[in-house]
């Protein structure tokens, strides 16, 4: 008998969607929540997403498709483009959820989880580290390559393909 694994991802989105986008393709978020079910067991996937009303739709799509949306009110920079820093946001609720799961995939290639992922990899509550582009991540991460797969081959599991 398989004994029920209790794992979360906690997933930066910006760095997950522009990496993808950087690869030539787009992320289809349902199919991504289904995978991390099937592969990983996550039981919950928090997603860190900087927040724009006129994105509403896109929102409710995800929380249909099974995400715990963790918002961040975004800034327009001067050059008009849009920022929501959600690193922060992300160190915490690993940390509040931390007694919830048993480990933790993070999906990012953004080094300013470093010091996250290694906190959870000595205590042993470190699944994986989910690198979304294999060229273009982190140095940092480079000593925890036991811990980390990378994306850049799920591309035919996980393209978005418009419905015909």
């Amino acid at each position: 008998m398989k004994i029920k694994e209790n794992n979360f991802a906690f997933i930066d989105s910006q760095n997950l969607n522009l990496s993808i986008r950087d690869q030539g393709w787009v992320l289809d978020f349902s199919r991504f929540r289904k995978y991390l079910e099937d592969k990983y067991c996550i039981v919950k996937a928090f997603l860190f997403i900087g927040y724009v009303p006129q994105n509403q739709s896109l929102y409710t799509k995800l929380q249909e498709d099974g995400y715990v949306l963790i918002f961040k009110p975004t800034l327009i920079l001067a050059d008009g483009t849009t920022k929501g820093n959600t690193d922060a946001e992300l160190v915490l609720h690993a940390m509040i959820e931390w007694n919830n799961y048993d480990k933790a995939l993070i999906v990012t290639g953004d080094g300013d989880f470093f010091c996250l992922v290694d906190h959870l990899r000595k205590k042993n509550k470190l699944l994986k580290l989910m690198i979304p582009n294999r060229r273009k991540y982190s140095s940092l991460y480079s000593k925890l390559s036991d811990y980390t797969v990378f994306m850049n081959n799920l591309e035919e599991k996980l393209k978005y393909q418009k419905p015909q």
